[in-house]
Parts: structure tokens; C-alpha cells; sequence
């Protein structure tokens, strides 16, 4: 099983890592690896099951360290469907992440606002998503447990802490419902118009089949996008991946610093002693 000679290369590489945080870092969000001690890297490439990295901005390395007392395997990286039309890109490294130890999934994405009160370079965590495409990675599945309730797919108490420590340091983190949108076009302004009407507030390329994926193996989610843009026909702007890229970078610091400071306060329960 891949996810099996997954593991034994990590063992090997880290033997000391016993990760509790997962992180998924999307387009704006690699600076998180800044603040990573004592970090070990493995190239996805050594990683059987693990997807290669086609997209600009995503490095393809998994990086195992701590973030103040927590452990953390932070992926810098990820399979978006739009890359090869499947869904189930991050299965493996998912369900490798959950054997290791990982209770949570942190996720980070790019996104583009439907909503003038939040504009570029603003902060959303996200509170509910949207499955536009309505296609689920689980497909395939077998047994009860793939009916996964999607309620609080997006954990009430994660996002309280993050709230609470946004205001703490004087940051604005905006809450709303994401619409993924399958990609890698992007979205027309009658579409913007539409997920508008649908209740969204952002809209990007990711970030759903994972939390699914999560849901299903137990892990609690929290989940924030950088804004990098308005949604088609909101602005005057051209959009384009280079301009994503660079409205991300833009505000990466303010990013990078506010999730690290997140990840510090994550107070997890004791470890299950049974691997």
C-alpha cells in the first residue's frame, strides 16, 4: 500500500516526528514554513502516493517540526482536481497524516471575494463551504462511514480561537462560506452572480475535497483564505494566476504570522497510545 511505504520513508527521515497538526499550505501561505523549528523535509517525490506538484507557488515538500509545543506535518502543496480531472489527489497523504497522529487539519487556500466589505489581502476563516461541482472524493468508498455529515465541517471551537486571536492582534479575519469552483478557468461574472445569490462569500479551487477527506477520517478542520482578488465583474481587475501569485505574496506576512500564531494555541487531547 502506498501510504504504507509512505510511512516508512517518514520513520526514516524523522523518526522523531510524532505530527498531532496537519497543515495544508496553499498559493500565499508558504512563509508558515518560516516558523517551523527543529524541521525536517521530504520531498513529495519520495513519498509513494503523495502527488506530484504541477501549480506555481506549491513546492511539493512535506515539512515535520514543531510550531511552538505542537508537532506539525505541514504540506507544502497540494493536488488540485483541475490538474488531472480526480478528486482523491490528497487520499493518501491525508490518511498517511491521520496514521501518524494528526487530530487536525489546518488548511490554507487563495480566494476571490464576493463581498466589497473584503477586499484584496483581507483574511476569511471559513464556516461552511459550498460543493459547486457536487463531487465528493469518497466516491468509491465502501461501508457506512462514507456518509459523512457535513455539519460543522469546519470546527465551531477552531474558528472561535482563531477569531479570538485575530482580535488579539489587531487583524481583521472576515468569516463566510467558500464556493469551490472546479477550475482552472476562471469564473465567469454570471457565475460570480450566482454564488452570490447562493450565500457564498469567497470562492477558489480547493480546499473542499480535503476537508471531506478530513471529515472522514475523524480529523477536526479549520480551514482560511487570503483574498487575493474580487470575483469576475466585481472590479476592474484582470485576473490571472501570476496576479493570484502576487496579490498572495503581498500579504503572506500577515498570513504566515497569524496561522503560526494559531497553530501555537491549538490545545490538543492526549494521544491515542494505539498507532
Amino acid at each position: 500500500m502506498s501510504d504504507l511505504t509512505a510511512l516508512r520513508t517518514i520513520q526514516s527521515r524523522a523518526p522523531l516526528a510524532h505530527p498531532r497538526i496537519a497543515v495544508v499550505l496553499g498559493s500565499g501561505w508558504g512563509d508558515l514554513t518560516d516558523h517551523i523549528q527543529d524541521a525536517v523535509c521530504v520531498p513529495y517525490s519520495e513519498l509513494k502516493g503523495f502527488p506530484k506538484a504541477t501549480v506555481a507557488g506549491h513546492t511539493g515538500m512535506l515539512w515535520l517540526g514543531q510550531i511552538g509545543a505542537n508537532q506539525v506535518a505541514v504540506m507544502s502543496g497540494r493536488k488540485h482536481g483541475y490538474e488531472t480531472g480526480a478528486i482523491d489527489g490528497m487520499k493518501t497523504p491525508l490518511r498517511l497524516l491521520k496514521r501518524l497522529g494528526c487530530a487536525v487539519l489546518v488548511q490554507t487556500n487563495a480566494a476571490g471575494s464576493l463581498r466589497p466589505d473584503m477586499p484584496a489581502l483581507s483574511l476569511m476563516v471559513l464556516s461552511d463551504h459550498i460543493n459547486v461541482p457536487q463531487r465528493s472524493p469518497l466516491v468509491g468508498e465502501g461501508g457506512a462511514e462514507r456518509f459523512v455529515s457535513m455539519v460543522d465541517a469546519y470546527d465551531p471551537a477552531l474558528r472561535a480561537q482563531a477569531s479570538h486571536i485575530a482580535l488579539q492582534r489587531g487583524i481583521t479575519l472576515h468569516q463566510g462560506v467558500y464556493a469551490w469552483a472546479f477550475g482552472p478557468q476562471f469564473e465567469t461574472p454570471a457565475e460570480i452572480r450566482m454564488f452570490r445569490l447562493l450565500g457564498a462569500d469567497a470562492v477558489g479551487m480547493s480546499t473542499v475535497p480535503e476537508t471531506i477527506l478530513a471529515r472522514h477520517a475523524g480529523m477536526r478542520v479549520l480551514a482560511l483564505s487570503l483574498i487575493t482578488n474580487m470575483g469576475a465583474g466585481l472590479s476592474g481587475e484582470q485576473l490571472s494566476h501570476a496576479h493570484t501569485l502576487s496579490q498572495a505574496q503581498s500579504g503572506s506576512g500577515v498570513a504566515c504570522g497569524l496561522l503560526a500564531d494559531i497553530i501555537r494555541q491549538i490545545e490538543l487531547p492526549p494521544q491515542d497510545p494505539t498507532p
